[in-house]
């Protein structure tokens, strides 16, 4: 029991069956925990992760418009 309760205070959840009311009311509750300037931040870092993912897999590129005749 401990050892989950430290695991939630870092933003993780350990259920042994899936629960997906658990699962959204734990998300809730750990993004009401953040203040507005840590969700920012975090919200900036899955962003750039996204970005070097696309960019690292060859995605990142705009599509080109082609005009047909």
């Amino acid at each position: 029991m401990n050892r989950i309760r430290l695991l939630e205070e870092k933003g993780i959840l350990i259920l042994k069956d899936r629960d997906e009311k658990k699962e959204i009311e734990f998300e809730l509750n750990y993004l009401s925990s953040l203040s507005v300037t840590q969700r920012f931040l975090l919200m900036q870092t899955k962003s750039q992760e996204l970005k070097s993912n696309l960019v690292k897999n060859g995605h990142r590129k705009t599509p080109q418009i082609i005009k047909r005749k």
